[in-house]
């Protein structure tokens, strides 16, 4: 008799200053290592983006937030893909060389990599982006033309029949704040990662279909003391490789339950960090038969921790101590059997 498979979420919130994941693919590694333990490892592009740099598999599904939400609720579930036919939206806000440099970037993904990008589009306004912090700290941001980003997704669906987005958005330069200082030195919070939120949120519930962002940006000059979890976005003049990259093989979103979808009660583990446990999706599985497994060492400026929501979940310092625990629990061992004292079975009786 065969196995049944094991599939894990991996959720690392973007735009919250995670002190693993919160950078630019310093999730990569994570989410690499927890693939090579479970069948299936269901993520977002927060993890997986890397820039220029990307690392796909056959097993990890990169799927958008607000679809990881309504996957988790069980509203949506996962059709898995050979390929996804990309349409590339480009904001009309972004100046002409900047915008080839976007175009030719598509255009080596697709000779080298074999990606089938098939159409681009222009908005016909720009998007006007304008970038937020909250109090608690992380990262918004708000769109001037969502109609106009609409539109040219519509018109890439029903003209070019693609079934998956890539956007492309300028976004301000903000070369001299203290945020995007501390950022590159591996302290800060994403301040584009809630903005990109909002862009494929809006286009993900208008159109269910994969979609996630790339932001268009001036280069800024080298600083020598770079951190290296910020390092992989100064690398080159657009960061669209690693999106068409996970969007090519992003599972679709489907209505229809058979033994070709993967939905929320096939989830065996979650992984998230310790602090940041309020999310939609952290909700949705936790009212489910999922182990929950929580890093302390991931912390973000969220502090919403498991105890304060009455959340069950297992304790693990480190990744590398969740990759034991998805071990473990994949295995079918308790936890408590793998310490140096077991205590003795509890007795319910009266007597």
């Amino acid at each position: 008799m065969q196995n049944r498979s094991y599939s894990t979420v991996l959720i690392i919130p973007t735009g919250i200053g995670a002190s693993i994941g919160g950078y630019a693919g310093d999730g990569l590694p994570v989410a690499r290592a927890m693939a090579q333990i479970c069948d299936r490892l269901i993520t977002h592009p927060n993890v997986m983006n890397g820039a220029s740099l990307y690392w796909s598999s056959p097993n990890i599904d990169y799927v958008e937030g607000y679809a990881l939400d309504k996957f988790a609720n069980g509203e949506w579930g996962l059709k898995s893909v050979v390929q996804n036919k990309i349409g590339l939206i480009l904001d009309k806000g972004i100046e002409t060389e900047l915008r080839h440099r976007h175009i030719q970037a598509c255009d080596a993904i697709r000779a080298t990599l074999g990606i089938n990008v098939s159409d681009y589009i222009i908005t016909d306004q720009s998007l006007n982006v304008e970038l937020r912090i909250a109090h608690s700290g992380a990262s918004w941001g708000t769109i001037g033309h969502p109609d106009s980003l609409l539109r040219s997704a519509e018109k890439l669906i029903t003209q070019a029949g693609v079934n998956a987005i890539a956007v492309v958005a300028r976004f301000p330069d903000d070369t001299d704040s203290q945020a995007l200082e501390d950022y590159r030195y591996g302290s800060g919070v994403d301040a584009l990662a809630g903005a990109e939120a909002v862009i494929s949120h809006l286009l993900v519930r208008e159109f269910a279909i994969p979609c996630a962002h790339a932001p268009a940006l001036s280069g800024i000059p080298v600083d020598i003391n770079l951190s290296p979890k910020a390092a992989a976005e100064e690398l080159g003049y657009t960061f669209l490789s690693c999106v068409l990259v996970g969007l090519s093989r992003a599972p679709q979103y489907t209505l229809k339950q058979n033994s070709d979808s993967l939905w929320a009660e096939d989830i065996d583990s979650l992984v998230i960090p310790i602090d940041a446990c309020g999310g939609s999706a952290i909700f949705s599985f936790a009212g489910l038969n999922t182990q929950i497994i929580a890093v302390e060492e991931n912390q973000t400026v969220l502090n919403v921790y498991p105890e304060m929501l009455g959340m069950n979940v297992i304790k693990v310092k480190s990744y590398l101590e969740a990759l034991g625990a998805i071990v473990s629990h994949r295995a079918g061992i308790s936890l408590n059997a793998l310490k140096s004292q077991i205590s003795s079975v509890n007795c319910l009786s009266n007597d």
